[in-house]
């Protein structure tokens, strides 16, 4: 029995060995995975923020680089540069592709959730950046797609803090949004508008002042109230003329009405939206409330 006892017991005592084994084996993942995020951290800061003297030099080179491969593309174009410096370009070219190819990887890694950022405008436009060049392999002249990396110095923006233009960004399309039921019924208005008048002036005018059929009219009721004016067309007649005038001084009415319909859309959208740029490290998206704690789009804490 008391043999007994003392096996129980001796099964009983803790082993500070292996609960340091333990220990040390549950820590060790937690430490390599907080490690792991701290660079990502630190990778997202660079790229996503600019608020940072890290991040606003990585965009002011990044810019540079966009900047001057536009500038490669439109001098490659020039048939006397491209005979004289073609290779030169080309090289130029696809150091560029690969700058962007890192950049674009970076910002996939840099992030918890990268398909949300591969979706997103941003993503799109970084994308075609490069896509280009990589078609070129295999379609020879599609390099000159690449002008399509102008679209990514919409992020100037926020190299130089510059928000409020942002925020006015964000507040047109969302105004053009609100407001896009209203500008498709004035539309079908004016189109009405524009089939009567160019209607009249057919009968007004007829075929030997160049009005030779109702389309034809009403193109140029179309280019007349729309203050273009091209001039291939025009009335002789005196009642000709009249309606003319009127559809001109029209013309410049039709055009205040979408005016004001997107301005007071915008001043709505003001108001009832206060955002900054700050960019949420699981989906890359911006366009936050200033007091947020969550991102509004996928949830994550900012």
């Amino acid at each position: 029995m008391e043999f007994y006892h003392r096996v129980r017991s001796s099964q009983q005592q803790p082993n500070p060995g292996r609960f340091f084994v333990v220990i040390s084996s549950m820590k060790q993942p937690t430490e390599n995975a907080a490690v792991r995020r701290d660079w990502r951290d630190k990778i997202h800061e660079i790229i996503y923020e600019s608020e940072k003297p890290e991040g606003k030099a990585f965009d002011i080179v990044l810019l540079f680089c966009i900047l001057t491969s536009i500038m490669v593309v439109m001098l490659d174009s020039v048939d006397r540069l491209h005979v004289r410096y073609g290779k030169t370009f080309q090289i130029l070219e696809w150091i560029f592709t690969i700058i962007f190819t890192l950049e674009y990887a970076l910002r996939l890694i840099s992030i918890r959730k990268p398909f949300r950022y591969v979706f997103s405008a941003f993503g799109i436009i970084d994308l075609l950046a490069i896509v280009p060049s990589y078609l070129s392999i295999l379609y020879p002249g599609a390099q000159s797609l690449l002008v399509l990396r102008a679209l990514r110095l919409l992020r100037v923006f926020r190299i130089f803090r510059m928000v409020h233009f942002i925020s006015e960004m964000r507040f047109l399309s969302t105004a053009i949004l609100n407001s896009l039921r209203k500008i498709s019924i004035f539309i079908l208005f004016v189109l009405t508008l524009v089939i009567i008048l160019g209607s009249i002036i057919y009968l007004v005018e007829g075929p030997e002042h160049g009005f030779t059929s109702i389309p034809q009219s009403i193109y140029w009721a179309i280019v007349t109230i729309t203050t273009v004016g091209y001039g291939d067309v025009a009335p002789a007649t005196p009642l000709g003329k009249t309606i003319a005038s009127f559809i001109m001084l029209l013309g410049y009415g039709i055009l205040a009405v979408p005016t004001g319909i997107v301005t007071t859309e915008m001043a709505l959208a003001a108001r009832t939206h206060k955002q900054d740029n700050r960019a949420c490290p699981t989906c890359g998206k911006e366009g936050h409330d200033r007091d947020a704690k969550f991102c509004k789009f996928c949830g994550a804490p900012l």
